[in-house]
């Protein structure tokens, strides 16, 4: 798949959205792409918010969408250039700034109080206003993206940052080459910092700590200057920060009082008291001089632990005023090789390592989880029941990683093509965000799921652990297949509301998410040791008309209760984060059709479903566990077992399955004495085993 075709099919998918979701193609055109952005995390979350009028001095102001960063206290704003032509004229600068001003003087219209006035204050656009002024002392910097459905001009080298009352405006453009690069992986943005540029020519003093060096990488232990680490932050914001650690540190304090307390008291005693930073980098330039080693610029430059003392010491600088002349930075950073599955490990181990401390658990370093694993595998294997009267069964695609959807089409002919996304439609692709957002509604926590999809996610994650940690049989073919039951479910409720009288393009992922969780509480209290069988609704894919009809009124309630004029709060938004909205819709008089009843299934028969569930997923482990075993060689096994004899690691039966796998092939291990082999493996590599 070539960019062009990329773009073609994108456009075909925005129509397909518009067609089957209403609020038009632009409307569909923004959420698809903010969707890319939310999920490889150049974004926390979205919200619609279209607005499009005349300002001060007839001046065209617009904005199309919005995500206020916590962690970054940055306003992103979003406006869309969509035509859906395939044949549309490329993106000059100068059309490229006039939208970036729109979106600008939209900004200014909201913060000088004149666009109050004007403005519905039931819909989306006046809690974006609203956003904007209560947060107006907070922001430390705003960002405009620019959605667009054409290929920017080879002319445009750089957009210039502007400025308003002192806060700087950041602007992007994200076209089809730029989304199609970074979400095919085939040159995804990569942050280059010119350490030059940040030291006043100097670069950042280093130790090459050769001893510790090896073939995989090299480590420099260095200092740096506080006000050059504000700098560079202030700069690329959190995404220097690397991707899951960012996601953890989101839902912490963003600035920790202890090292704001030594910046502003004890600045000099900073290096003392901070731990630092660690870093990685796929490429360094280092100078020798007379004085000793230099590193003078570093690309894909990530910090994977020293968030919160990155984060502080912009933040004190900014609203404390104040200054960080005297404090200096220890900083170790680590020179691994780029496009290198072994460089990826080694990042995630350090990353995981540095981390101890934050109790960041394994499945905040998301895709690697055996978890996601386990549900990719399930995905690939599994076919759906056929719908209506088609003639060919299809897969629920779930994507562990960024782009997998695409990337598997990128080497394929055109047929292959054809047949892949016939057998993998799009519309039935699955996100790990998805998966958590579904899930999270069902288990009641839509007040989670609106703070977020990053926010979200690291919930879900923490809870998946959790149980992966007690018993990860759970996780199983019937597990995966009521997801789909709960995806189909939630697409439809979008559908459904976007064509209700009452919708008005705003605040729709709120009411779904609301509505969804209310239906299955009320399932719950209505009809006790019952609950919805989701296998009927994967046994159909799609939604019965019994279920149809409850999420009528159900979707209208929930939206009369969130836009209630007397709700505690007047940002909508903000209201759908708090448990207290969750707590106010659940007091509700609503009850439930009886002819509800057929779609239900008692808790004996989930429980007995739940204990087959389990022992067919704890055969399959057996035989993956098994295969596993034998794709690791004799020698090795070998190896392992003289290893843990001389480190003392295992017990008896351990090292009786180790003299099995010594053997392969001539002895095949059990189900059990293959998970033990690959337990014991696990702990002599985590001992300092290496083959």
């Amino acid at each position: 798949m070539d960019v062009n075709e990329f773009r073609k099919d994108l456009l075909e998918e925005v129509k397909a959205t518009a067609a089957t979701e209403g609020g038009g193609s632009s409307f569909a055109f923004v959420q698809t792409i903010a969707n890319y952005l939310v999920e490889a995390q150049y974004l926390p979350d979205f919200s619609y918010a279209f607005y499009n009028g005349i300002g001060k001095n007839n001046r065209k102001i617009r904005v199309d969408g919005y995500v206020y960063d916590e962690f970054d206290q940055t306003m992103n704003l979003i406006i869309a250039d969509y035509t859906g032509d395939i044949k549309r004229d490329t993106l000059t600068k100068t059309t490229a700034i006039q939208f970036f001003d729109r979106v600008q003087f939209f900004l200014e219209e909201a913060l000088s109080g004149r666009l109050v006035k004007d403005i519905e204050i039931s819909s989306a656009a006046a809690d974006l206003v609203e956003l904007l002024n209560f947060k107006k002392s907070e922001i430390r910097k705003y960002k405009i993206f620019l959605f667009t459905d054409g290929f920017m001009s080879d002319r445009i080298n750089n957009i210039e940052s502007t400025a308003y009352d002192n806060v700087i405006i950041d602007r992007q453009i994200w076209d089809i080459e730029r989304i199609y690069k970074n979400f095919t992986n085939t040159e995804s943005d990569t942050i280059e910092v010119d350490f030059l540029k940040f030291t006043h020519g100097v670069g950042i003093p280093c130790l090459e700590a050769s001893v510790a060096n090896s073939e995989n990488y090299k480590s420099y232990l260095c200092i740096i200057p506080g006000n050059s680490l504000a700098d560079i932050y202030d700069e690329f914001d959190s995404h220097l920060l690397e991707g899951n650690v960012r996601s953890f540190l989101s839902t912490k304090v963003a600035v920790n009082k202890k090292i704001r307390e030594t910046i502003l008291k004890s600045p000099q005693n900073f290096f003392a008291y901070n731990n630092g930073i660690s870093a990685t980098a796929i490429d360094l330039k280092v100078e020798d001089r007379d004085e000793g080693k230099f590193i003078t610029y570093a690309k894909d430059f990530q910090i994977i632990n020293g968030g919160q003392t990155t984060a502080s010491l912009s933040n004190a600088r900014r609203k404390d005023k104040a200054s960080l002349d005297s404090i200096f930075v220890q900083m170790k950073l680590t020179l691994v090789e780029a496009d290198s599955e072994k460089s990826t490990e080694l990042v995630r181990n350090i990353s995981r390592s540095s981390n101890s401390q934050n109790k960041v658990s394994d499945v905040d370093f998301f895709s690697t989880h055996p978890f996601h694993v386990r549900m990719e595998q399930i995905s690939r294997r599994l076919y759906a029941p056929s719908k209506g009267g088609a003639q060919f069964e299809t897969k629920w695609f779930y994507e562990r990683a960024k782009g997998q959807w695409l990337q598997a089409q990128m080497r394929m002919t055109k047929a292959q093509k054809e047949k892949f996304v016939t057998q993998h439609p799009k519309k039935q692709l699955i996100t790990k965000t998805d998966l958590a957002k579904i899930r999270n509604t069902w288990e009641g926590l839509p007040h989670a799921v609106s703070k977020g999809a990053q926010t979200n996610f690291l919930k879900f994650a923490e809870s998946v652990d959790e149980q992966w940690n007690k018993n990860d049989e759970i996780f199983n073919e019937k597990y995966f297949k009521e997801s789909v039951a709960l995806m189909i479910l939630f697409k439809y409720t979008e559908w459904l509301v976007s064509r209700q009288e009452w919708f008005e393009q705003g605040y729709r992922a709120n009411i779904v998410t609301y509505a969804l969780a209310l239906f299955h509480k009320l399932i719950v209290e209505q009809f006790p040791k019952y609950d919805l069988d989701l296998m009927i609704i994967w046994n159909r894919q799609d939604v019965p008309d019994v279920i149809i009809s409850e999420l009528l009124k159900i979707t209208k309630f929930v939206f009369e209760k969130i836009t209630d004029p007397k709700r505690p709060t007047i940002n909508v938004t903000q209201w759908c984060k708090r448990d207290g909205c969750w707590q106010q819709i659940q007091q509700c008089a609503l009850m439930l059709d009886k002819s509800i009843e057929k779609l239900l299934i008692s808790d004996t028969d989930q429980k007995t479903a739940a204990k087959e569930a389990k022992k067919d997923q704890k055969f399959v482990s057996g035989i993956e566990a098994i295969t596993n075993v034998c794709q690791v060689s004799p020698d090795v096994w070998q190896a392992i077992y003289d290893f843990a004899i001389e480190k003392n690691l295992c017990t008896p039966e351990m090292l009786k399955a180790l003299k099995v796998a010594v053997k392969i092939p001539t002895w095949i291990p059990t189900e059990k004495q293959a998970s033990l082999c690959l337990k014991i493996k696990e702990i002599a590599e985590s001992e300092g085993f290496k083959k």
